[in-house]
């Protein structure tokens, strides 16, 4: 296949930009749309409108996963492929909120801080309807509205920023956390290709996996979740450490913890880099490694939580979300089966029963992680891609999962995944999970549908494929002519600089 540019790149940059832009143009009828906008930019339309506002919105963004998937079979370079996620983009940016009425959240939260209510102890209920941040409140999902605030202080301080900056006025608020949104984004497009050279892997392919993803630009353009924040910081700290650069890593690890804490899991491993970094024995390397990034993550974690002056109650609020039942969550889907089957068998009370289970799924997660970061310690698997490997764990065995939770580990594993069935499987979640959630941030029965059809859609795309060639072109390697020359192939062996963090410190 050509480079991206010419011939088939080209047109398929195109034909995602018109599936974005159409996406988008729907999600003006069809988006989560505030409860009052005093702008009137972000208002419902009738019956008619709202028709088409949807089959914009599905087409669109079925022609954006479409064109995602061609064009990761097109070798796309770092320079063309970002240029395709600046086209890609460039549609969500004036966009009203898609897929998740999240960003309302943190407008009221951010309000909430200004006005020194404890958003650790109340929820945005608490906002007089006529004030700042009034309308956003009104707009938050159904439960949120009461919840505690499950976010970190560093990112409380930007939402009171946007909050004292705007007002609270929906539009300029929303648009202000689209900057903020964008910034993760484009924090995301530098560390992928660096930590993908690090690993002796494809740069283009670690930018198609891990920032062109259509579930990325639908959660975190258009959705505006604070994930994104968190994992580019988190993808950032890592290139510093695996560059010797290990106390500025660990400061922006620190900073991805206060607004999301399982960015903590990056902590871990890069402990595990900074202790086989280290010289002398084994007692002063493990020493250093556990001691040296978890001091400096501590100093930032107290250091924001005295700034933001909302206290230490984020602490406490970290399990409100596995209070909601999401179906993604096996742990939960399990633990709920089983609590109604003994309640019917036994009488016995099934919420219990569904904690236990969750509880179990945790527990098991985090023994998978410490069991990847001791092989990572050992020598037998690469730090970073054992923080993949464990995101991923901590996510499919967590009580509370959404559709972009899979986005943590991805990031990573775009990276540093050297199995290409690895990558196969993260493809496709990624293509299926967006159909899960509606434009306007309900979880619908059909999204589910949809989201299976896309699939077995894929699993049949890949093994045709396979069968056709041999093995698949994977994204960001070329054939042989391609004008830029070959990208590192996937299958490649580990190299040195992937092996642990550079000598300096």
């Amino acid at each position: 296949m050509r480079a991206t540019g010419t011939g088939n790149g080209g047109r398929y940059r195109l034909l995602g930009a018109a599936g974005a832009t159409a996406a988008v143009a729907g999600g003006w009828a069809v988006g989560t749309l505030p409860a009052h906008d005093p702008w009137g930019l972000w208002v419902p339309h009738g019956t008619a409108v709202t028709a088409v506002g949807y089959a914009l919105a599905y087409g669109g963004l079925t022609v954006l996963v479409v064109a995602w998937w061609l064009y990761g079979r097109t070798g796309a370079g770092v320079r063309d492929t970002l240029v395709t996620l600046a086209w890609w983009t460039a549609p969500f940016v004036v966009a009203p909120p898609l897929y998740s009425a999240d960003v309302y959240s943190y407008i009221a939260q951010g309000a909430m801080v200004l006005e020194g209510h404890d958003v650790y102890e109340v929820g945005p209920s608490v906002l007089d309807p006529a004030g700042p941040g009034g309308d956003a409140a009104a707009s938050v999902g159904g439960h949120w509205t009461d919840t505690p605030a499950p976010y970190g202080p560093f990112f409380l301080i930007l939402a009171r920023g946007v909050a004292w900056a705007t007002g609270g006025t929906i539009v300029p608020a929303v648009l202000a956390m689209r900057l903020v949104a964008l910034a993760a984004l484009a924090l995301i497009a530098w560390a992928l290709p660096h930590l993908a050279r690090e690993h002796g892997r494809s740069p283009g392919a670690a930018l198609w996996l891990g920032a062109l993803n259509p579930l990325l630009l639908m959660h975190v353009a258009g959705g505006l979740h604070n994930d994104g924040l968190m994992i580019g910081l988190m993808l950032a700290g890592v290139v510093l450490a695996l560059w010797g650069r290990w106390i500025s890593g660990s400061v922006l690890v620190g900073l991805a913890m206060m607004v999301k804490t399982p960015a903590a899991v990056a902590l871990l491993f890069i402990a595990v880099l900074v202790g086989r970094a280290a010289a002398g024995g084994l007692v002063r390397r493990v020493a250093k490694g556990l001691s040296g990034p978890g001091a400096v993550a501590g100093a930032v974690v107290v250091l924001m939580t005295l700034l933001g002056g909302t206290g230490f109650g984020w602490v406490s609020t970290q399990g409100v979300a596995g209070r909601i039942h999401t179906a993604l969550s096996v742990g939960s889907d399990l633990g709920l089966g089983l609590g109604e089957l003994l309640r019917l068998l036994a009488g016995i009370d099934p919420d219990p029963v569904k904690a236990a289970v969750q509880n179990l799924g945790f527990a098991a997660a985090v023994a998978l992680i410490l069991l990847l970061a001791w092989r990572s310690a050992a020598g037998r698997l690469e730090a970073v891609h054992g923080l993949g490997l464990g995101l991923v764990a901590l996510v499919a065995l967590s009580p509370m999962v959404q559709p972009w939770y899979l986005l943590w580990g991805t990031a990573v594993l775009a990276a540093t995944a050297a199995d290409s069935k690895v990558r196969d499987v993260l493809v496709v979640l990624s293509a299926a999970l967006v159909y899960e959630t509606q434009p306007s941030g309900s979880t619908p029965p059909y999204g589910f549908v949809l989201a299976g059809l896309t699939g077995v859609a894929g699993v049949m795309l890949l093994r045709r494929e396979a069968a056709g060639r041999g093995t698949p072109l994977l994204p960001g390697q070329r054939q042989a002519g391609d004008a830029e020359g070959t990208a590192p192939t996937e299958g490649t062996g580990d190299t040195a600089a992937g092996a642990g963090v550079r000598a300096g410190a």
